[in-house]
């Protein structure tokens, strides 16, 4: 997932985890065999967790079933994987499958395959709505949800029960918390992650609590909002100018270094998701998640949707290579497969099936708890061919919207205005 929704984004070249996992000759061989190029984001950060294992595992039964195909598997990092993609498409050497962060620009150059000419229609119906809305450009689905996650409020329980602070409902609540919690000596009272790493998260997760976001009814951007507005002057009021944000400026903060301040014990509030989580109760930490809290302009009938992110795998357009794509794609999003890569790095499956056996299977109430925001979030708008772009101009600039000499408005306006000229150029 974009590490971003989703997670480890740790470069891992110099590991010597990149490269082939199956070696192959071309994207098609004589006498009817096939090899099939795939080109992956590398969801590990070490040799331990490398996401090796599992595509080797899963090419080598794939081919076995369909004698004759083979899989050549090319993973890079996340920092990486977007650009290294785009050349290949560039150089005319698009790969048959990738798997990354963002698809609708390929859809709009009309590269992809839709979901209709690789899946069945039991398989393309099966994925969870949000994400199947996410995947969908102009009535038609080309993008198709690999894993996901929902974002949930964590907060430290033991560093709560010393403060004296109640799980927050509201943004009134949340900074009562961050209140109590500085006084008692908490490094990062609430952990405000908006530098370049991940900042188009964690002011989108806001911005729904508030009622606003990144797009309008009519899914245009609308980053300037009034709501945005509001909700960015809150912040630095009531977080930011009281110190309750911590010793690093927010703007300088990345998402990384608030989950290890986190795990070490110095934060008392973080938005994450639910590998952060699983990786704190594997230290013995008691942590306990709900929804972002709302904010107190809201009425008691708006529930805001969660946010969620997810990671896209499509199809290029090549000689030859649909029918064997097409028997791959069906075994990728084969319920067994799906839940033993979410299940590896604590993510969620994309579809009805795998998340009803998921939760079935699921001991632990808050998996549940990310299963069902997941159900109705709100994800990037990534069906939007030029977010990529825009995404990236968010991350760069939305932390100074908080800066102590800032105009919240003028950042967000000036954000928008970047973000108009980019999607004209598109």
């Amino acid at each position: 997932m974009r590490r971003r929704l989703s997670g480890a984004t740790a470069s891992l070249a110099a590991i010597g985890l990149l490269g082939s996992l199956v070696t192959a000759c071309g994207s098609s061989g004589s006498g009817g065999d096939a090899t099939l190029r795939l080109v992956a984001a590398e969801y590990g950060n070490s040799p331990a967790n490398s996401s090796k294992p599992y595509w080797d595992k899963l090419t080598a039964a794939f081919t076995a079933a369909h004698p004759g195909t083979r899989v050549e598997v090319t993973l890079y990092p996340w920092a990486d994987v977007d650009r290294e993609v785009s050349r290949m498409v560039e150089e005319g050497n698009a790969p048959d499958v990738a798997l990354m962060g963002g698809y609708s620009d390929f859809a709009a150059e009309g590269r992809l395959y839709p979901a209709g000419e690789l899946l069945s229609v039991r398989a393309e119906s099966n994925f969870l709505p949000p994400l199947a809305e996410a995947g969908t450009v102009g009535g038609t689905l080309y993008g198709l949800p690999f894993v996901a996650s929902s974002r949930l409020l964590f907060y430290n329980e033991e560093l709560f029960d010393k403060a004296g602070a109640k799980p927050p409902k509201t943004w009134s609540d949340l900074k009562d918390a961050a209140k109590a919690l500085k006084k008692e000596g908490v490094l990062y009272p609430y952990a405000l992650p908006l530098g370049p790493e991940e900042a188009h998260a964690e002011a989108l997760i806001w911005e729904l609590s508030n009622g606003g976001g990144y797009t309008n009814s009519n899914g245009g951007y609308d980053l300037a909002s009034e709501r945005n507005t509001q909700t960015f002057r809150w912040i630095k009021d009531n977080l930011v100018a009281p110190g309750l944000t911590g010793p690093v400026p927010p703007s300088e903060l990345d998402r990384q270094e608030a989950f290890d301040a986190f795990l070490r014990g110095q934060v008392g509030m973080v938005n994450g998701y639910p590998s952060l989580l699983h990786q704190a109760r594997a230290k013995g930490m008691k942590v306990g998640t709900l929804r972002m809290p709302v904010s107190d302009t809201l009425s008691d009938a708006e529930t805001p949707p969660a946010a969620g992110v997810a990671d896209w795998m499509m199809a290029f357009k090549r000689e030859d290579n649909r029918e064997p794509v097409r028997s791959f794609m069906e075994f990728v999003y084969q319920d067994e497969n799906l839940i033993a890569f979410a299940a590896r790095y604590h993510l969620l499956p994309s579809t009805v099936s795998a998340t009803q056996a998921s939760e079935a299977a699921a001991a632990d109430p808050s998996a549940e708890q990310f299963m069902t925001a997941l159900r109705a979030a709100r994800l990037y708008p990534v069906d939007e061919p030029s977010w990529l772009q825009v995404s990236n101009t968010i991350k760069r600039n939305i932390g100074k919207a908080v800066e102590p000499s800032a105009d919240p408005k003028a950042v967000l306006e000036d954000i928008a205005h970047q973000a108009e000229s980019i999607a004209a150029e598109r």
